[in-house]
Order: C-alpha cells, then sequence, then structure tokens
C-alpha cells in the first residue's frame, strides 16, 4: 500500500512565519488595529479569515476583512523572489519521495504564494500534489485540508504522517487521525505542540531528516 508524507509549508519547509507575521501586523497598523506581533505569531497556519477572527474577534464588523487580507498579500508579495527555505527542506522531500512516499503539501497558501514557496523548496520532482485551504470548506485546526491531501493520495490515515510546526498544524492532523510530527523551526515551543498531539518533535527539516529512520515515518511499513 502507498504511504503518505503530509508537509505545512510556511515555518515547516520554509523559513517565513516572521515574514507573514510583519506583513500582517502592518496590514492590521495601516487599518487602525493595534495587534502586538507575539499574538500573530500565535495566530499563524491559520486561514486569512479565521486568523482575523482570532486576533479581532468574530463579533466584530467583517466588511474591512478582505481590504485586510490584500494588505497582507501586497506586503507579503514583496518578499516573493526571496523566500528562504529551511537547510535540507528538500533533501527531506527527496529522501521520502525516493523510499516510494506520496509527497503532499498542505497549506492555506494562496495560488501566488505557493508557486514562490515551491521555488524556494526547489523540490518540484518529489511533490506528488497539494491540498489548500481553497479545497476545503474549513482551514486547520479543522481536519478538513488533511482529509483532503488523504483523498489526493489515495491514501487511509493510518498510512500518513503529518509534519508542521503550529499547533493548528497538530490539531488538524490528530482530527483526522494522522500521527503529527512538530517542528521547532515556526518558533511555536516543543511543549505547546505536543500538547496540541505532537507524537515527535524535531528541531527543523535537517533534524528530521537525520534522525528519520527513527521518527513516526519508520513506524509505517513499505
Amino acid at each position: 500500500m502507498d504511504r503518505a508524507a503530509l508537509f505545512d509549508v510556511d515555518g515547516t519547509l520554509t523559513d517565513t512565519n516572521h515574514l507573514h507575521i510583519t506583513s500582517w501586523w502592518e496590514a492590521l497598523r495601516q487599518a487602525g488595529h493595534h495587534v502586538p506581533m507575539h499574538a500573530v505569531h500565535r495566530a499563524i497556519g491559520l486561514p486569512g479569515e479565521d486568523l482575523l477572527d482570532h486576533l479581532l474577534g468574530e463579533d466584530r464588523d467583517h466588511s474591512g476583512d478582505a481590504r485586510l487580507s490584500a494588505g497582507h498579500d501586497t506586503l507579503y508579495a514583496t518578499y516573493f523572489d526571496r523566500l528562504p527555505a529551511f537547510e535540507s527542506a528538500a533533501e527531506l522531500l527527496g529522501a521520502l519521495s525516493k523510499a516510494g512516499w506520496k509527497v503532499l503539501l498542505v497549506t492555506s497558501a494562496t495560488d501566488r504564494e505557493l508557486k514562490a514557496l515551491r521555488q524556494a523548496i526547489g523540490a518540484e520532482d518529489a511533490i506528488t500534489d497539494t491540498a489548500t485551504s481553497d479545497d476545503v470548506e474549513q482551514g486547520k485546526p479543522a481536519p478538513d485540508p488533511v482529509r483532503q491531501a488523504l483523498e489526493l493520495a489515495e491514501v487511509p490515515s493510518g498510512r500518513a504522517v503529518y509534519v508542521g510546526d503550529s499547533v493548528w498544524d497538530m490539531k488538524a492532523a490528530c482530527r483526522a487521525g494522522v500521527a503529527a510530527v512538530g517542528l521547532l523551526c515556526g518558533g511555536i515551543p516543543g511543549a505547546d505542540l505536543e500538547e496540541a498531539g505532537a507524537v515527535a518533535v524535531y528541531r527543523d527539516p535537517a533534524d528530521l531528516l537525520a534522525c528519520l529512520g527513527d521518527s513516526p515515518f519508520s513506524w509505517v511499513p513499505a
């Protein structure tokens, strides 16, 4: 049977969380919302509308949401030509692909963002497919994006491993019945990732690659 390696992108394979934080903070500031950056950081990984609900509250005037999201997208786009991938991100995806895993990206990124992120990672030959929040009714921490990835891979939840950097990633994977692996490179403490359901935590893609033979990926037989 096939196996699926599911990966979040921002903060997991690419060192882009703080670029998102700055872009959201500035878009919010320009609209008159004073939200501390640490609060924005904790919300990264949620789809745009859910991120704004998390930061500004659901019982609010939503008429400015499109402008806020557009502001973030415009600011973040200025980094597209220099988005940094984490060390060994491409090698990790390549190693899993060569070992017979279907490698899928599970992300809230827009199509333009995703194109730039994939170019930054540089592992096109290893990537089987992508599941985005546009494909489902609810984004992370709902299980919908992970389940969508499983459907694309045609793999049951017990034959998959999900790697992410946020509590939203861990919760989405657990709710979909998939083993969740946390990475610290997104800036979220390991204890928080474990509390959200991570079965193992590594520093970054390079650390996971070095430990691959003893990681949760080794729990799923070929």
